[in-house]
């Protein structure tokens, strides 16, 4: 009996006191920016830029992509698209974009093979000329000053060797698409602010906006292709070179989203898969890495035990029904996590508004976003969990994403 208390105290709790510290954290965050002086680099200081925009059949969002890069409000950079044996127009468009705009300097790396994205990166970096590089998704559109916030953060301090942006969903058509919305603003967005805040370190950085400094890069030997997340696994790469990953919620990248389900199942379960591999490759940071890097890898670990122990307590709860007609819940529980998932999302709201182009109705959703992320999350950790076991050694290579297109 005792232990069934335990389990389902930990259940519903686990998703309470991580709510409380994402609200702290991101609100004592958004203080300090607001106390620190900011002067954005000017076209005297600003460092050459090289930005790598890899893609694999993305005919119909790379032109878009290339535009929004072209109207930056940054005067030193170079784009190097990289093409990785794409089966439609891709290659044919890059080489089109390259002649239509001229005044911009461009570089096209076609691989002949497509061996992912991780892969295609590297081979960009080796045809870029700059000493800081900004990695972006051929189908992100940049605010105009993205890169320069990117790039004055890093340059800030000499110890940081990446620092990502501030993802931001522009497709909205369906309820999925608003959903994820929420998400970004209101949990990935909050989590990153707490994490910078509260441990100096962040999970993992954005793969579709994210800029390095290229001495860390090629310290840490590029990205990994043999993983299924790069992003998250080149993080922990850097922090096991002593250099610090930064966030920047100032650098806006408009993204596209899954709009079904299965996509968005698939890509979940992808981001859970990473977060297993760091905890195996990472293992040594329990004892080695700062207090604050430990302390994101046990609550990685109690992450995957909440969806175990959640996924025995459905089953439990299912057979308790099915059986004995009767079921008990901790209403009291429920009624706070709620009503701390409407502070959260508040907060997420209000400090996203502008930058985000939300309207007040968003909120109404969610009620049916807290089931929503809870459940996708349980689904695809424990999906990953599964597939990690059965094929540990799984590599990332591309294939054409849900972007409700």
């Amino acid at each position: 009996m005792w232990f069934n208390n335990l389990n389902t105290a930990f259940v519903v709790g686990y998703p309470i006191f991580v709510s409380i510290i994402w609200i702290t954290g991101c609100l004592f965050s958004s203080l300090y920016r607001r106390r620190q002086p900011r002067t954005l680099l000017d076209a005297q200081t600003q460092p050459f830029v090289s930005i790598l925009v890899p893609a694999h059949n993305e005919a119909d969002t790379l032109e878009a992509a290339v535009r929004s890069l072209a109207s930056l409000k940054y005067e030193r950079y170079e784009l190097v698209l990289i093409d990785d044996c794409s089966t439609d127009d891709t290659l044919a468009i890059m080489k089109h974009l390259q002649a239509t705009w001229s005044t911009i300097s461009m570089t096209i790396v076609a691989l002949p093979t497509n061996q992912g994205k991780a892969n295609a990166l590297n081979q960009g970096l080796k045809a870029a000329k700059g000493d800081y590089i900004v990695g972006i998704d051929a189908d992100s559109l940049l605010a105009p000053d993205a890169v320069t916030q990117l790039v004055t953060t890093l340059t800030s301090q000499p110890d940081f060797g990446a620092v990502t942006g501030k993802p931001v969903v522009r497709n909205r058509s369906n309820l999925l698409g608003r959903l994820q919305l929420l998400e970004y603003i209101g949990v990935i967005d909050l989590i990153k602010k707490a994490q910078a805040y509260l441990t100096g370190s962040i999970t993992t950085v954005s793969g579709v906006i994210v800029a390095f400094r290229r001495e860390a890069l090629e310290q840490v030997g590029g990205w990994n292709p043999a993983v299924m997340t790069e992003d998250i696994d080149i993080t922990w790469r850097m922090y096991r070179h002593h250099w610090r990953v930064a966030y920047e919620p100032r650098a806006i990248c408009w993204i596209l989203v899954p709009e079904r389900l299965r996509g968005l199942i698939k890509q979940r379960q992808r981001w859970s898969r990473g977060g297993l591999e760091v905890l195996v490759t990472n293992w040594r940071g329990f004892y080695r890495n700062p207090w604050g890097q430990r302390f994101l890898l046990l609550e990685t670990v109690i992450s995957n035990l909440w969806a175990i122990s959640t996924a025995l307590s459905i089953l439990a709860y299912t057979i308790k029904l099915w059986y004995l007609h009767g079921l008990s819940l901790d209403g009291n529980l429920l009624v706070i996590l709620l009503c701390l998932s409407a502070i959260q999302f508040t907060v997420g709201f209000v400090s996203s508004q502008m930058t985000a182009r939300l309207a007040g109705p968003e909120l109404l959703l969610v009620p049916v976003y807290v089931l929503y992320y809870w459940m996708v999350n349980l689904v695809s950790c424990l999906s990953a969990i599964a597939s990690y076991f059965v094929s540990p050694q799984r590599k990332g290579t591309w294939r054409s994403p849900d972007r409700g297109l």
